[in-house]
């Protein structure tokens, strides 16, 4: 609880410095930088874009790639809203530091251009260090946010092969290449939309709103539950994805779980009470945990996943009261995804 307590007030402190709105060139935190993102399709400029990317660079931000997800949605998001203007913003990205330089590649990969292939071509020829990176991506073998889906919740049959690993000795018909959900996937996605205040990447992330509702894995329900708070947070303070949410939701035919989830995301937002959202999220891991799923016993892994996966990110800066100094509710774009990483290196 104290090691708690002491991340709570940093992150007071974080947020307090970025509640005041300042010019990019003043801005001295990844919070401030963060803000000043979540305001940028207002008024887009998408010359200032790599002074940003260079100032996040210098504070570390990605030093962590996923937790630096936010911030490449927000490159590819740019590039892909100025096509022109993509290479040139590009090569002034080029002045972050040598080491992280592989936003650059990642940003081309996810920005949906018609010819980012040729355009990673280009830039990877700048990029040695990132020839296997680039080689992927060209080749087909690493999914881009073209190819995100969701897969259907898996029978109990499927999760018992999967627990026992029979699906590796047994293996099966070849898997198409998709991107997945997961915490970075869901940054990314809300990256792209603050850059273009596109209805695309809205989409996608409602697309993950059933996950909210699956009782039997951990990391689904995770998942579902994260992106079903951020679309409520983040659209109780931005008016045009409220709309945009009412508007998929009439205008389009979803699958019931879809649909009750969103209704609560709207009514959420409409009556300012987010907080519902967050503890129904907790309830449903702590009767996850309780009922406990017999390939993920572990007591440790369980208590650590309630306390961290959904409390991470933005739960507790809106549990602090400090979403309204115009930081928007992402996942690890700010702080940590910390439980979703355990949930990566937990038994099976």
């Amino acid at each position: 609880m104290r090691r708690l307590a002491v991340g709570l007030v940093a992150l007071v402190v974080a947020f307090s410095a970025a509640a005041s709105p300042a010019r990019l060139a003043d801005l001295t935190t990844s919070e401030a930088i963060l803000s000043w993102i979540n305001g940028y399709r207002q008024k887009p400029a998408p010359i200032e874009v790599p002074l940003a990317m260079q100032k996040l660079s210098r504070l570390g931000a990605f030093n962590t790639p996923e937790r630096a997800a936010v911030y490449v949605g927000f490159l590819a998001g740019v590039i892909a809203a100025n096509p022109q203007r993509a290479e040139e913003i590009l090569a002034r990205t080029m002045a972050v530091e040598v080491n992280d330089r592989w936003i650059v590649l990642r940003a081309i990969a996810y920005s949906g251009l018609p010819d980012w292939p040729v355009l990673m071509r280009r830039f990877a020829l700048r990029l040695p260090r990132y020839e296997t990176l680039s080689d992927k991506y060209i080749g087909g073998r690493l999914a881009t946010l073209a190819q995100f889906s969701v897969a259907p919740s898996p029978s109990g049959l499927e999760r018992m092969q999967k627990s026992l690993h029979l699906d590796k000795v047994f293996g099966g018909a070849p898997r198409k290449l998709t991107l997945a959900p997961s915490p970075e996937v869901l940054d990314m996605l809300w990256g792209y939309y603050f850059a273009t205040g596109g209805y695309g990447a809205i989409l996608d992330i409602v697309d993950m709103l059933p996950l909210s509702a699956d009782h039997d894995d951990a990391e689904r329900l995770t998942i579902g539950s994260m992106a079903k708070y951020t679309l409520a947070t983040n659209a109780l303070r931005d008016a045009g994805l409220l709309a945009m949410l009412k508007m998929t939701r009439k205008a389009r035919d979803l699958p019931k779980l879809t649909a009750t989830a969103l209704d609560e995301v709207i009514d959420a937002a409409e009556t300012v009470d987010t907080a519902r959202v967050r503890r129904e999220a907790l309830a449903a891991l702590d009767e996850l945990r309780a009922k406990g799923p017999a390939y993920k016993r572990a007591t440790s892994w369980w208590a650590f996943l309630g306390q961290s996966a959904i409390a991470g990110g933005c739960l507790a800066a809106a549990a602090l009261g400090q979403v309204e100094f115009g930081i928007p509710c992402v996942v690890g774009g700010a702080t940590a995804s910390a439980g979703m990483n355990l949930i990566a290196n937990s038994p099976d």
